[in-house]
């Protein structure tokens, strides 16, 4: 049975619009997105068209540093409720606020080991292939891998 994308090229979708810089490839150059306001200096995740802590309308994007810092963090032992695409059989994973330099802090997958998960880890971005979508498509996300 062919399908709808026969022939067709496959594309790097994000797992969210307007999260990530472009072009999505290659992966080790995509940075994740943000937003600062001119007023405030208030730095948001992704692309906004206002700032959430003043309301105002000067914005402008930036790109988001790629290293930063464990803020705090919980160890998922349990496999999420959904339509989950992380790895079987489960395996328990760290999340956690990531602070990056722009004082933002960012929730995130942390890509290490459960039992060296530490406070004030040193981490970098990585963003990687989460699944391939029905259309063939790759879908791409991101998490914090613990520095070497």
């Amino acid at each position: 049975m062919a399908t709808e994308n026969a022939g067709a090229k496959a594309q790097m979708l994000p797992v969210r619009e307007d999260l990530f810089t472009r072009p999505l490839s290659p992966l080790s150059e995509v940075r994740l997105a943000g937003t600062e306001c001119d007023t405030c200096g208030e730095v948001s995740l992704g692309k906004v068209a206002s700032c959430p802590n003043c309301i105002g309308q000067a914005v402008h994007e930036i790109k988001l540093s790629r290293r930063g810092r464990v803020w705090t963090y919980t160890i998922i032992r349990h496999r999420p409720p959904g339509d989950y695409k992380g790895p079987e059989p489960f395996v328990p994973f760290g999340v956690g606020l990531v602070e990056l330099p722009e004082g933002i802090r960012v929730l995130s997958p942390i890509d290490s080991p459960v039992d060296q998960i530490k406070i004030g880890m040193a981490v970098d971005l990585d963003v990687y292939k989460l699944f391939t979508d029905e259309k063939g498509d790759d879908v791409i996300a991101f998490r914090f891998r613990r520095q070497e």
